[in-house]
């Protein structure tokens, strides 16, 4: 295998040869490197849903609708740098944007623990904080599309889903270090002096800043580990103009819109979860039990991908969608939309539920992707060999898998967005959660219409030749 430095000139995954002898271990370690600086970008991302919940008891004197804006805003700066982010590997390298992506964590994760020490910090400071946040989300779209490079078709599923499914925990595991880390004092002559807090009468002392300057080390390691132990594959190399060629694809636009509608609901429900359980029931112990969707839903992402490369993934998602729609109907009982008694438990069931197919869902995704580019390549490249139209497709699933999950980012701005605007207008979440049963049910048809049923594009048998080299 032909190597010069971290660059790799020979790459065929495809080989099983060449698979077995040395690209399976090389794979493998890009990829188990790659984790950790997504998970740390993800935890970075969503911290705000942590911080917001307790700059009111700390002395700022922002309104919830404020709130909401500041735990809606890091996703809608993290969707709109994804979509950018989405082309970057090709033309920078995997290798080295990994680690400038990682170390550009430092900004927010230094500008939140010197923010939450001042009262007397504007408003406008906060939303550029919660803006900054987004260099963190947009972290997803360049990891997913350079991991998408290294693994073979039969494989490349359950790589995705491993990378995604622990990066996701990102968000889990932010949730509960940051309850514990701002309690803590022992670097107190390091970070600064602590807050005094007054909840529910009683008084106590919190380091909010420690929510920020917590994941520093971490952050300089990763990106350290990425410089040091990632490569690229020279073969991977593509200009914008190469890749802009999916805006042009029916197909990524219908994904778009089903991964908003997993992704989209995953990233959306982990900014909202923290501040709509405590709004709704300012009772229940809110801070101690939020880590426990994002947990749900990255499990389930990381474990299930396996499922959709053995069954499919365009089944798996519309049993996923259709989970969803009877998800929001939990929610909808236990808030008291029909009628019924507010029920914290059905609450906490239900948005398990939710979070629990979010992940399954954002796997079968990203597993129908390589599988419909590679399956269309024989129309759209009819006189093209097989190794020209291997190598297009897996430009065009790369940058596919980046730009959706930009799309599908952007359900973070909107759900927080959604459900403060319902809160506000109504006094409940109710409206916000009929517009997504609406939005759920439209994506069964969706993905019945384009891939599920018998004469789609997944499952029609081939018309051209060469077609064979979509199977």
């Amino acid at each position: 295998m032909a190597r010069s430095g971290h660059v790799l000139g020979d790459w065929r995954p495809e080989d099983p040869a060449f698979w077995a002898e040395a690209g399976k271990s090389i794979a493998s370690r890009n990829l188990w490197i790659s984790v950790p600086n997504l998970l740390l970008a993800f935890s970075v991302w969503m911290v705000w849903s942590m911080v917001v919940a307790k700059l009111k008891l700390i002395g700022f004197a922002f309104t919830t609708e404020q709130l909401f804006w500041l735990t809606a805003l890091p996703a809608l700066s993290g969707a709109t740098l994804r979509i950018f982010y989405s082309f970057l590997v090709p033309i920078v390298g995997g290798r080295l944007w990994t680690t400038i992506s990682t170390l550009s964590l430092l900004v927010p994760a230094i500008g939140i623990g010197i923010a939450v020490q001042r009262p007397e910090t504007p408003y406008w400071v906060f939303v550029a904080l919660s803006l900054a946040c987004g260099l963190g989300g947009g972290n997803f779209a360049s990891s997913m599309s350079n991991i998408s490079f290294f693994f073979p078709k039969a494989e490349k599923g359950n790589a995705l889903a491993v990378n995604a499914g622990f990066g996701n925990l990102g968000v889990s595991v932010m949730q509960f270090l940051v309850p514990v880390v701002i309690t803590l004092g022992a670097f107190a002559p390091v970070v600064g002096a602590p807050q005094t807090v007054v909840d529910k009468g009683v008084e106590s002392q919190v380091w909010l800043q420690n929510a920020g300057f917590v994941w520093i080390p971490f952050i300089i390691a990763a990106a350290a580990a990425a410089w040091f132990g990632m490569n690229d594959i020279a073969s991977a190399r593509a200009s914008f103009a190469e890749q802009s060629v999916v805006f042009k694809r029916k197909h990524n636009w219908v994904i778009c819109w089903l991964y908003l509608g997993t992704f989209g609901s995953f990233i959306g429900f982990s900014a909202a979860f923290p501040l709509l359980m405590k709004t709704l029931f300012p009772s229940a112990p809110a801070m101690q039990l939020v880590f426990l969707g994002p947990l749900v839903g990255a499990a389930s992402r990381a474990l299930t991908g396996w499922i959709s490369d053995r069954f499919g993934g365009e089944k798996v998602t519309h049993w996923v969608f259709l989970a969803l729609a009877a998800g929001v109907m939990g929610v909808l009982q236990s808030v008291g939309a029909f009628g019924a008694a507010p029920s914290f438990a059905l609450f906490f069931a239900s948005f398990m539920w939710l979070f629990f197919w979010t992940g399954v869902g954002n796997a079968s995704t990203f597993q129908m992707i390589p599988a419909i580019v590679r399956a269309d390549m024989p129309r759209l490249m009819p006189r093209a060999e097989p190794p020209a139209r291997l190598k297009a497709a897996e430009m065009e699933a790369a940058a596919i898998v980046g730009f959706s999950s930009a799309i599908g980012a952007f359900g973070g701005f909107f759900i927080p967005l959604a459900f403060g605007n319902s809160m506000k207008a109504t006094g409940g979440p109710g409206t916000a959660l009929f517009v997504f049963l609406g939005f759920y049910l439209s994506c069964v048809a969706v993905n019945w219409a384009f891939y599920g049923r018998k004469t789609s594009l997944l499952h029609a048998p081939p018309k051209t030749p060469g077609m064979e080299f979509a199977a």
